[in-house]
């Protein structure tokens, strides 16, 4: 989110009030005076402190499948976020790779999710989705994510610049995960000199394609044929995809980027179509974010890709080791 100095400036007294405003209400929560709801089962979050992608939906579905891997029985509580009938695009992205072995609860009251959720099954770990500044609900661990590849160390709170909450409310996370490390040449060797906290590394990996318009299947990564490639998406973070292809070494003649959320139309098509054509692009890649925004519309000439993604945490099993001993230590209180 790029603000120009003048209208940064502008929006500085409002940044204040919001500052004022999130610290006060993370006081009368730290305090007692704003009551915390609890779950039977354990609630794990996943968020972060910025506006726009940090990789929190992939972090949710790679610990879904680590705990389903264990035989617990999982669910997910989003808000939902810019979506529609009880759903979003990362909602619906998140039942396509987990199917049904994982109930979701969606909406704003997120206790009141979780509630309905355990009245009809037995639910052993709650993941809550961008649920950092989600205080209303008690939480026996939290995940905080922070996007290697765009440091905050000069960035303003909200509306000028795109902090949720000052860089102090990290002391709040239980585990701290710095994501996009390949981006960032010797993040993963710093963190790992961070022996005393409870710091990791995270790497985005490609499994490989779907094609769009096609079944769950996967394709191997080569599938998609030497291109070139035009590369699209509307994700909270652009350009931390279209550098992952460049290091998965895709060949791309040009990208568009379209707003976080966007629903494609026809005329995007259009515009897609006509830029890869003008680029000489043998095919398009995109997101399985994406994905979810282009139900219904056909992209076939020429073919689009789906990149199929999951996280590599540095070194997993001191990761897992600490998720779950801090679960078990923090059970039946609130973080």
């Amino acid at each position: 989110m790029k603000i120009p100095p003048l209208v940064r400036m502008v929006l500085s007294p409002l940044s204040l009030v919001y500052g004022a405003y999130v610290s006060l209400r993370v006081f009368f929560y730290e305090q007692g005076w704003l009551k915390r709801k609890r779950l039977s089962g354990i609630v794990i979050s996943v968020g972060n402190l910025t506006v726009g992608g940090t990789g929190k939906t992939p972090m949710v579905i790679w610990l879904a499948e680590k705990f389903l891997a264990e035989g617990k029985r999982v669910a997910i509580l989003s808000r939902g976020y810019r979506g529609a009938n009880g759903s979003s695009d990362e909602i619906e992205l998140m039942k396509f790779r987990l199917q049904d072995r994982v109930a979701f609860g969606v909406g704003k009251d997120r206790f009141a999710s979780g509630q309905r959720l355990e009245s009809r099954q037995p639910v052993d770990v709650f993941l809550l989705d961008d649920g950092f500044q989600h205080l209303q609900l008690a939480r026996d661990l939290d995940i905080l994510l922070v996007d290697a590849s765009r440091p905050m160390g000069k960035e303003w709170l909200l509306p000028a610049g795109r902090l949720r909450e000052p860089i102090s409310a990290m002391s709040r996370a239980g585990l701290l995960v710095f994501t996009r490390t390949e981006n960032m040449p010797g993040t993963t060797e710093a963190i790992a000199k961070l022996r005393e906290y409870p710091v990791f590394a995270a790497q985005t990996r490609l499994l490989g394609f779907r094609r769009l318009g096609g079944d769950i299947k996967m394709l191997p990564p080569d599938a998609t044929g030497t291109g070139p490639f035009l590369a699209f998406c509307g994700i909270g973070n652009p350009q931390a995809f279209f550098r992952d292809l460049v290091n998965w070494k895709f060949t791309v003649c040009g990208n568009m980027a379209f707003p976080d959320h966007h629903r494609y139309s026809a005329s995007d098509v259009l515009r897609l179509q006509q830029a890869a054509k003008t680029a000489d692009a043998r095919a398009l890649l995109t997101t399985e974010k994406d994905e979810q925004n282009l139900k219904g519309i056909e992209l076939l000439d020429p073919p689009v890709y789906v990149a199929v993604i999951d996280f590599v945490v540095s070194p997993e099993a001191d990761f897992m080791s600490v998720l779950a001993a801090t679960v078990s230590a923090n059970r039946g209180a609130a973080a």
